[in-house]
């Protein structure tokens, strides 16, 4: 792997132009392909396998046209205090808005509120309904409907809506994803000492990320990729992009420092810490391609989308960053360097590492401390990561909706307005698919089953049954007591399933429970049921790839505790901010509710893989100290000198991304957002800064020990670059000296 990785990096710096002109060429056809390309539509957002999904499915069977997925708007209106709705004036401009509303060319209907019964008791509250027959309202559609808006708020009512045919598509960052791309230049700058070392990294990722997002959309037709799918992949494909090529330029640095001419040294880069690129990339991908296994679509092509961003940014880091290390070699240098080298042609040996690979002792400080008291720390760090992990004991899952949103949003005022007026119950109905084609009297069995279904607890009222043309098959919406997101309401949605066996074998009719909240009640139950499934797997496919990268058994097995540590915590950061309330304020959080279902899935998978990044740029640093002869304390304290500050750069960067997505308006974004930060912080900075050398500290020589049968049967991958170091690269002597850019 070394090898081939060192001629590698030799060839694409020694053909820099044409490695620039070809990423130049495929940038150019997949940005052409992507912008030319039809969009796609949302299908993946089903969830087969569960009963509200399969519900949904039967009526568009026995309801053709019910199903379509056309847009709809919620309009409530809210008579001023004092008033109802009921008043003259008040009717006469609610009727006048709704038909307004109605003589829209793309409307396919609007329902009048004082003939649908959609007034509340009280009279303070009614809503009427406007379904579009297209998804995407052309912006004279949204006009005209604002326009109606606009006339009944000046006859003195309140008005708010909900629904998808207004709502404006929410940035997934935003200023503050810019503010993290800053905050991760000012890393690197301040990291590197060189405004070309700062910038290189930063121009490598942006070009990958949108090599990326090009191809999402030339492939968002045919796969039905949605705009969540590009909001991962630029996630993760700029964290992990920026930290890739700051590797390589890195090592590079490290391997100008011992001496070695440009060429060689971005050989050298490419072949040690490029190798290590392809293993922390590998995770990356194993972890967000077994999302697959969890059986939902809209996670399985998120999970493939991010994979290949990721893929996307190991080539460019093997690749486009010795090209470009090729036209400014001397520019990625320090000023330092830069300025020894003018005056004696030679390199500065001691400023980075000497020849034999020492780390300077400011860098190894820490690390000798843990070698020296390695228990404390091990017991510090596993005490206060479990502290923190506490929380997660509580963790609800659920998707939260209209009621999670900012108080300043019509959809959220809409939505208290209908709770007020209506209860909390009455913006999460339940819907009651009745299939009585089996029965003998199919408008007895669904009047039995919703006199049963309305005597339930909790149920506050049952809507009149809805045949089909065939008349075997009904809907009847059923309105909870409580709201949504709440326990009682989930209790509620199993105890009408609960009472089916009961009523088929009365009726030889069956139900199935469907609706927006019963949906979310199934999906977060297919997201707890997969999160063994898939851990098992990621974990076990991480470990066969790390047992073959350190040839080692405990190495491995010391990386997927830490990970555990690491993401139970940060899943107890994530349930004391959005469930508890804790500093919600501070994050804009409005309102605190069940954590979203996908999150944990979500949280473990990219969690670990950027873990293992940390576990592979760090430990095989250490590994290659031990393999080149130093006892394996010494081992430990000269690979963390090497590689604990870029590691800890890495991780400021990947925060500094990341916590940019908290500011994103949906709440699923600016929760993934803040757990991953949240994340990587526990694991870069207490796991693998204080956990892992005490690990390896206390293991000694056992840590690296691995059954003989076993090494003779794994491959051999060469991690460490000990072929190079045993052949000395002899081409090294002719290598040419590029062409310096002028000032440079």
């Amino acid at each position: 792997m070394a090898s081939f990785l060192y001629r590698l990096g030799r060839t694409a710096f020694r053909k820099r132009r044409w490695v620039l002109l070809l990423w130049v060429a495929v940038v150019a056809a997949v940005g052409f392909k992507g912008l030319t390309a039809a969009s796609g539509s949302d299908d993946a957002s089903s969830m087969p396998g569960i009963e509200s999904q399969k519900a949904f499915d039967l009526i568009g069977e026995r309801f053709p046209g019910t199903a379509a997925d056309g847009a709809s708007e919620r309009i409530v209106f809210v008579a001023p205090d004092g008033q109802k709705v009921t008043a003259a004036g008040n009717r006469e401009a609610i009727e006048k808005t709704v038909a307004e509303a109605a003589h829209g060319s793309e409307v396919a209907s609007a329902v009048n509120p004082f003939r649908a019964n959609s007034v509340s008791k009280d009279g303070s509250t009614a809503y009427a309904t406007v379904t579009y027959k297209v998804k995407d309202l052309s912006d004279g559609s949204k006009k005209e409907l604002q326009k109606a808006l606009g006339e009944a708020r000046q006859a003195g009512l309140t008005v708010e809506t909900g629904g998808n045919a207004l709502a404006a598509q929410t940035e997934a960052g935003g200023v503050g994803e810019a503010a993290g791309v800053l905050v991760a230049a000012l890393v690197l700058l301040v990291t590197f000492g060189s405004m070309a070392a700062a910038g290189l990294p930063l121009l490598t990722a942006i070009i990958g990320v949108a090599t990326s997002m090009f191809a999402i959309l030339a492939l968002s037709s045919a796969f039905g990729l949605s705009s969540s799918t590009g909001t991962l992949a630029t996630m993760l494909g700029l964290a992990v992009g920026i930290d890739y090529a700051m590797f390589i330029v890195s090592r590079y640095r490290e391997e100008r420092g011992k001496g070695h001419a440009p060429q060689e040294a971005a050989g050298r880069a490419t072949g040690t810490a490029g190798s290590a690129v392809v293993f922390a990339g590998l995770t990356v991908v194993v972890a967000l391609a077994g999302l697959s296994v969890v059986g939902v679509p809209m996670l399985t092509t998120m999970g493939l989308a991010a994979a290949g961003a990721v893929l996307l940014s190991v080539v460019i880091a093997l690749t486009l960053v010795p090209a470009l290390l090729g036209f400014w070699p001397n520019a990625v240098l320090s000023r330092r360097l830069r300025r020894r080298n003018r005056k004696t042609g030679d390199v500065d040996q001691t400023h980075l590492t000497t020849a034999t690979g020492t780390a300077a002792p400011k860098e190894s400080r820490w690390a000798r401390f843990v070698l020296c008291r390695p228990l404390p720390v091990l017991l510090l760090s596993v005490i206060g990561l479990g502290v923190l992990a506490l929380p997660a004991a509580d963790l609800q899952l659920g998707m939260s909706g209209d009621e999670a949103k900012s108080t300043s949003t019509t959809e959220r005022r809409a939505y208290d307005a209908l709770a007020d007026g209506f209860g909390p119950g009455f913006s999460g109905p339940l819907t009651i698919v009745v299939d009585a084609q089996g029965a003998p009297d199919a408008a007895g069995a669904v009047d039995t089953i919703a006199k049963k279904i309305a005597s339930t607890d909790g149920v506050v009222s049952v809507s009149e049954p809805r045949f089909n043309q065939a008349g075997d098959t009904a809907i009847i919406s059923a309105t909870p007591s409580t709201s949504p997101t709440s326990e009682e309401t989930k209790n509620l949605v199993h105890t009408i399933r609960g009472e089916r066996p009961g009523l088929e074998t009365a009726t030889d009719a069956t139900f199935q429970v469907t609706g927006t909240t019963a949906s979310n009640i199934d999906v977060a139950q297919k997201m707890q049921n997969a999160l063994i499934p898939y851990l098992a797997v990621v974990v076990g496919l991480a470990f066969l790839l790390l047992l073959v990268v350190f040839r080692s058994i405990l190495v491995p097995i010391k990386a997927a505790v830490g990970f555990l540590l690491s993401v139970l915590a940060s899943l107890g950061a994530v349930v004391a901010v959005f469930q508890w309330g804790w500093a919600a304020d501070l994050l804009g959080v409005e309102q605190t509710g069940p954590i979203m279902s996908m999150m944990p899935i979500f949280l473990v998978g990219i969690v670990f893989g950027l873990a293992m990044d940390y576990q592979v740029f760090l430990v095989s640093r250490m590994r290659e100290a031990y393999v080149h002869g130093e006892t394996p304390g010494r081992a430990m304290v000269t690979g963390f000198g090497h590689s604990s500050r870029v590691v800890a750069a890495a991780a400021l960067i990947m925060m500094s991304v990341f916590s940019g997505f908290i500011t994103a308006g949906e709440s699923m974004i600016k929760m993934i957002g803040f757990g991953l930060a949240i994340a990587v912080l526990f694991d870069a900075f207490v796991v693998r800064m204080a956990f892992v050398p005490a690990v390896l500290a206390l293991l000694g020589h056992r840590a690296w020990w691995l059954p003989r049968w076993l090494d003779r049967m794994l491959p051999r991958v060469d991690i460490e670059g000990e072929a190079l170091t045993r052949s000395d690269t002899p081409a090294a002597q002719s290598d040419e000296k590029p062409r310096e850019t002028a000032g440079i």
